[in-house]
């Protein structure tokens, strides 16, 4: 019986060194590097060990390689959402549209399982790698995360923040006879206190980034307040998300040097030009103009046009909550690039928001987020060269992460 049962083990760790250690040839009939806006042709892209050991022309492919044809496509990175919600879906009848009922009528247990949903219909869709902005109930995107990592769920890479700080009654308006009803979704942060404890509870809870709201109340976070969490957050290398909706909060955050502005709504001329001094990224969720009225969709594609004609660094996200029937939560995020389109940004400037950029606002630019030796075998394909129409992202026909084929 000891005897068999050594066998057994010998023959299942054989056959997994043999899957690891497994080659793939893929025929890549156009390559697009996203950092110069470049295409090249018939390439050839190595990968072992889930990540590529080598690209060019001419390779040659062993007899019996594992070989996957794709040269009638164009191939390129995994895409990245950089603001997106997996343990959130907001049901238009039930919810009115607002989210905070969706906090009440979905307990955290059936969230993570709406963030696996989500994760998996994100992967299919081309997006490898997310980050996982918060209103995730009580660290329910972290256990998701956690399935993902060790395999059990299909989902991207994820990187989630946990809690969202906030000042006093975060993005809500409560009511003194109950005022629980904004927790776990909020961590209410008034004092540096409460501050250093919020960003070490959801650190040591499993954050991979510190996402903080800085106005949507009366009181807003001022300069010194966010800087303070911007230096709590990096003593254990973790960076500073921030929600800011009003100019006011956006100019605070902007003067202290946050990471990554999220949303940006009304931002100013001025505040864009200081978001770009201070090497602070626009992730601007500019699909929410897609489900806007007109003057707001105005709003949002001129902001738009304005961070990119100042020359403030933005990576995509997308914001994604509702609930939309005929829809995924992956087909919803990179309708996203339609709003982009109508601001007349060109297609070189969109991929690499939804590539580099994002990869080095996440600082996995080492690991992710370009075709290159070395890096993680994070790749899609679609039919059409992306830089001539950048529409060809809604057709994913391949999705590779980390060297595993997820859609052929």
């Amino acid at each position: 019986m000891r005897r068999q049962t050594f066998l057994l083990i010998v023959i299942l760790l054989s056959a997994w060194s043999l899957t690891i250690g497994q080659t793939t040839y893929i025929k890549a009939g156009r390559i697009v590097d996203t950092e110069n806006g470049t295409v090249r042709s018939n390439q050839t892209i190595v990968v072992e060990t889930g990540k590529i050991k080598q690209i060019g022309e001419g390779i040659a492919v062993p007899a019996g390689a594992a070989v996957i044809d794709l040269s009638r496509s164009t191939v390129l990175p995994g895409l990245f959402d950089m603001h997106t919600h997996l343990c959130m879906d907001v049901n238009p009848g039930r919810d009115a549209g607002r989210y905070y009922y969706t906090t009440l009528n979905d307990p955290d247990s059936f969230r993570a399982i709406q963030g696996v949903v989500n994760a998996k219909t994100m992967l299919e869709a081309g997006f490898t790698t997310v980050r996982d902005i918060g209103n995730e109930g009580n660290y329910a995107c972290t256990s998701v995360r956690r399935a993902i990592g060790r395999g059990m769920v299909p989902g991207p890479t994820v990187v989630n923040a946990g809690r969202i700080i906030a000042p006093y009654g975060g993005q809500f308006q409560l009511q003194p006879d109950k005022q629980k009803l904004a927790e776990p979704e909020y961590f209410f942060a008034d004092t540096r206190e409460e501050m250093v404890k919020g960003i070490r509870e959801n650190i040591h809870y499993g954050a991979g980034v510190i996402k903080i709201v800085v106005d949507d109340q009366r009181y807003i976070y001022s300069i010194e307040d966010i800087k303070f969490m911007i230096d709590e957050a990096a003593r254990s290398g973790l960076k500073l998300a921030a929600h800011c909706w009003t100019a006011a909060g956006a100019h605070n955050a902007a003067a202290a040097g946050v990471a990554s502005i999220e949303h940006g709504f009304d931002m100013n001329d001025e505040d864009l030009a200081l978001a770009k001094k201070n090497g602070v990224v626009l992730v601007g969720t500019d699909y929410l103009g897609l489900r806007s009225a007109a003057p707001e969709r105005a709003q949002w594609v001129d902001r738009l046009k304005r961070a990119h004609r100042i020359g403030v660094t933005m990576a995509y996200g997308t914001d994604v909550i509702d609930q939309r029937v005929g829809f995924t939560r992956g087909t919803e995020a990179i309708a996203g690039i339609d709003i982009w389109a109508e601001a007349g940004l060109p297609a070189k400037a969109i991929l690499l928001a939804m590539t580099g950029n994002a990869a080095r606002l996440l600082g996995v630019e080492k690991v992710r987020g370009m075709l290159q030796v070395g890096m993680a075998a994070d790749l899609i394909a679609v039919p059409e060269n992306p830089l001539e129409n950048i529409n060809t992202l809604k057709n994913v026909s391949f999705v590779m992460k980390n060297g595993a084929v997820i859609r052929k």
